[in-house]
């Protein structure tokens, strides 16, 4: 099949996968397995390859990120149960003060959702959003869209949240998560800022039920903290997230310096995204212990592999599709026109996760298929290489591009959109000028942003 029929039957597949997940509700994971089958036929890969390149496109996965996201996941569980997450919380509140609320909302969210989901976390958070609402009288719509835009920028640029694992494993920078965590928390100031003034902005020209007094009289903010009771330490409450970061830190460290010796061993160990991890989920047990509530480890396990499989299985698929577009030719068609795509660069994972994160909804599968289609640095026939963005800063780059994207935007298919303006009290018509444009405005400042920092550092 030649180059032009190549590009147009990717494009067409994309396009029945969109409409499969998002109209006629086909699971992303089918959309995704069924659509790497018929691509793999129709554009005429030997009958006998195909279960191998699909089998090997889909293991891959699991070997590389698998036990990361599990792990990553099951911290994230701990913290919201054992109410650590709600203690970063308050923490934050006393770091930036009462009297900025939005700014408040806006940081507890972004450090919450590093290891919770965005959607539980502000399912989490809204109780203090709402009293300190109470207490400072502040545009309840402007800490609503604080909060939201808070939770979403780490919850698509930093690990371990599994969407940017599950890229980075992609990508070929699975054991490079330390890198990725610093790079991410430097592309979430952008998004952070634009989303800080834009709720400013719109909390003044919209209201939600609860700055008319539709709301029901709730508790203020130090009788809500007074209902969870004795919520943990300050240390076990950031320990599960600080500790693995740390351990990353000085495995990286170790590893410019050349360390040698059994310390150099030690550090190169504990600085494996497994065993860092590990080593957060020991910190987490050990809240469990201090608060007693060792007896529902099992249940919490159990919980966060229901709610994780469904990532893992979803990722897996978007592996396929990758090894299969890597097995047309469509890679070497590309970088025949390497001269043309250079100009795309960077851009080029931002648009199509962009397409996909505004087509169907989903932003953990508009980063797995994404970076699924990307595939790794490791592999000369990946479109990574067609890019010329063969290198580990480039892949770091290229997650945060497609996290961007996975950004770009929320409106009514997304789960999210629906959690914010129903928590928040906004009418659907106001979600829209609240939710789906700060969502807008957070992609387009962090490509923005993430373009300028691959000048510099490409």
């Amino acid at each position: 099949m030649s180059g032009i029929a190549l590009i147009i039957t990717f494009v067409i597949a994309i396009a029945i996968m969109i409409v499969a997940i998002s109209r006629w509700n086909v699971h992303p994971f089918l959309a995704l397995m069924g659509v790497s089958l018929l691509l793999a036929i129709f554009i005429g890969l030997p009958l006998k390859d195909i279960p191998g390149v699909i089998g090997s496109g889909f293991s891959g996965i699991f070997s590389s990120i698998g036990i990361v996201i599990i792990l990553g996941a099951l911290i994230g569980t701990i913290l919201e149960k054992t109410g650590a997450a709600l203690k970063l919380a308050e923490m934050v509140v006393r770091l930036v003060g009462r009297k900025h609320p939005q700014l408040a909302m806006e940081i507890m969210g972004w450090v919450v959702s590093i290891p919770v989901f965005c959607d539980s976390g502000f399912v989490i958070l809204d109780p203090i959003r709402k009293a300190l609402r109470k207490k400072t009288q502040f545009s309840s719509v402007a800490m609503t869209v604080a909060l939201s835009a808070g939770l979403y920028t780490s919850h698509v640029l930093i690990p371990p949240t599994p969407g940017p694992i599950a890229a980075a494993g992609t990508l070929g920078i699975g054991d490079n998560l330390f890198m990725v965590i610093v790079i991410g928390t430097l592309c979430s100031i952008p998004s952070l800022v634009v989303a800080y003034f834009y709720a400013n902005y719109i909390g003044k020209k919209i209201k939600s039920g609860e700055d008319l007094g539709e709301e029901e009289e709730g508790v203020d903010y130090d009788t809500l903290l007074k209902s969870f009771g004795d919520l943990p330490n300050g240390f076990l409450s950031l320990a599960p997230i600080l500790m693995p970061i740390l351990a990353m830190a000085l495995g990286s460290l170790s590893a410019a310096l050349k360390w040698k010796g059994a310390l150099a061993s030690l550090f190169s160990f504990t600085g494996t995204p497994i065993i860092a991890l590990t080593i957060g989920l020991l910190f987490g047990i050990l809240l469990l212990i201090q608060r007693s509530e060792m007896k529902y480890f099992n249940t919490m396990t159990t919980d966060t592999l229901k709610v994780v499989g469904p990532i893992l299985f979803i990722t897996a698929a978007g592996g396929v599709l990758g090894k299969v577009i890597a097995s047309a030719g469509f890679v070497a068609f590309m970088q025949e026109h390497a001269s043309v795509l250079a100009a795309v660069g960077i851009f080029f994972p931002f648009l199509i996760s962009a397409i996909l994160k505004t087509a169907q909804g989903s932003s953990t599968v508009a980063i797995t298929t994404t970076a699924g289609i990307m595939g790794s640095i490791a592999e000369s026939s990946s479109m990574m290489t067609a890019l010329g963005l063969a290198s580990p800063m480039a892949a770091v780059l290229t997650v945060m591009a497609i996290g961007a994207g996975s950004m770009t935007v929320s409106h009514a298919n997304d789960s999210y959109f629906w959690v914010v303006t129903n928590f928040g009290k906004l009418k659907p018509e106001d979600g829209y000028k609240t939710q789906t444009m700060v969502t807008l405005l957070q992609g387009l400042a962090s490509i923005i942003f993430i373009w300028l920092f691959s000048l510099i550092l490409l």
